[in-house]
């Protein structure tokens, strides 16, 4: 068996599958449960400073998209509503009771120095293993300073984390919100402020859907909504772009990451460990289908690194950076087109209608004898991968190479390329 292992940031676990500061991380009895279902650490939910938060009723909406439950989930919750005090007992003996996996603590408190520092000394005497800055919670918290308020401004970031850093020798990871421009600034100033490692992404700020009957956003309490943070498998391609960004970035590459957003198996957290994070975290999916959705996780995992010859995380993490270049260094003389298995083909015509409606009408309609079959015209395909994607029967469209590798060419050096027409 592989070697699941993993270290985000000077925090060791047995397996890089931690739960994100969430709900189900909000008290002993969820944590002790989620550890006895083989969890590698949590992110304690978010504590503040007392008086406790108030929440409202009705917090989520959701996205759902062609029968899948949950394809985004938008919350309106916001940081633990139980007093300080009562979580910090709580966490002081998970630890003494799960030593060997990770516990965080999420914090959020107004930017001052003297609050960063009074909350510090109490979460060192819980005897966790490091803490997470929360700069990314997009609503209600942010109203009043904190949050993404702190996360937007790179400036504020690397103060905070100079303060928690100067007080403390726990580690310190950052999370990020992606309510931002441009991640790598972020990433930079948690790096710059001495963070150990960054997290991200938090929420995205959203309005899922409008009730048409109070003209009120979802979720609505009393008649009103308001703006809230989404997550879930919807948003996994944002995250996994941000986390690329900050893993190539050559200020930030050297930066441990822990990813959160839309990992719902194992698959969707080696994709984020071979772009280069550490570790992973998961709420929406843990909320959704219960701690044990783990077990797959850790057996899929364990089977894929066993299958490849990996002997633990670090044998492959960040191989795919490498991959990713910038649009101009693509290779333009590369060239497929779409290829129809007539024996798999079930007439549904979807590659066509896609093609004919949405791309460069490479596929022509053959009727012979009532029956129908579909024909890729391949001096108009030009290889958009369309009709595979549109295609409901896996690998009945296929996308076959038929450039004969010629030379390779990028934009830089196309003759086409304004700039290179001007330096002529």
């Amino acid at each position: 068996m592989a070697n699941l292992k993993c270290n985000v940031g000077g925090i060791q676990a047995p397996n890089p599958f931690w739960l994100a500061s969430a709900p189900p991380t909000d008290k002993i009895y969820n944590v002790e449960r989620a550890f006895e279902a083989g969890w590698g650490g949590v992110v304690w939910k978010t504590l503040g400073m007392d008086p406790p938060i108030v929440n409202v009723s009705s917090r989520y909406g959701a996205v759902h998209y062609n029968g899948q439950r949950l394809m985004g989930l938008n919350n309106l919750e916001l940081i633990t509503d139980r007093p300080l005090e009562v979580n910090l007992k709580e966490i002081k003996q998970v630890k003494k009771n799960w030593q060997d996996r990770a516990v965080v603590v999420s914090l959020m408190v107004p930017c001052e120095e003297k609050d960063w520092k009074y909350i510090m000394r109490k979460i060192e005497d819980t005897g966790c293993d490091g803490v997470e800055l929360n700069f990314g919670c997009p609503h209600g918290m942010s109203e009043r300073g904190m949050g993404a308020a702190v996360g937007q401004v790179p400036e504020y970031i690397e103060m905070v984390t100079h303060w928690v850093k100067d007080c403390s020798d726990l580690p310190c990871i950052v999370k990020l919100t992606p309510n931002v421009t441009d991640i790598r600034k972020a990433a930079n100033a948690a790096k710059n402020g001495g963070g150990d490692a960054v997290s991200l992404i938090n929420t995205i700020n959203s309005i899922v859907s409008v009730d048409l009957d109070q003209m009120a956003p979802e979720p609505t309490i009393d008649g009103k909504g308001s703006h809230g943070g989404y997550c879930g498998p919807a948003v996994k391609p944002i995250a996994l772009h941000m986390v690329t960004e900050i893993a190539k970035d050559p200020d930030t590459n050297n930066l441990p990451i822990s990813a959160i957003g839309g990992i719902s198996n194992w698959r969707d957290a080696t994709e984020f460990m071979a772009m280069g994070a550490s570790g992973v975290q998961v709420c929406t999916a843990a909320m959704h289908f219960g701690f044990k959705i783990v077990d797959d996780m850790i057996d899929g995992l364990n089977t894929w690194m066993d299958d490849k010859g990996y002997e633990n995380i670090d044998d492959f993490r960040g191989m795919a950076i490498p991959n990713v270049t910038d649009y101009q260094y693509l290779n333009l003389n590369y060239d497929v087109k779409a290829r129809i298995d007539e024996s798999t083909c079930i007439s549904c015509g979807l590659c066509h209608i896609s093609c004919e409606d949405g791309s460069h009408q490479a596929i022509r309609v053959i009727k012979e004898n009532g029956v129908k079959s579909f024909e890729v015209i391949d001096d108009n395909c030009v290889g958009c991968n369309l009709c595979m994607l549109a295609c409901p029967v896996p690998n009945c469209i296929t996308m076959e190479r038929v450039d004969s590798a010629k030379e390779y060419q990028n934009w830089t050096t196309h003759p086409n390329n304004p700039m290179r027409i001007i330096e002529n």
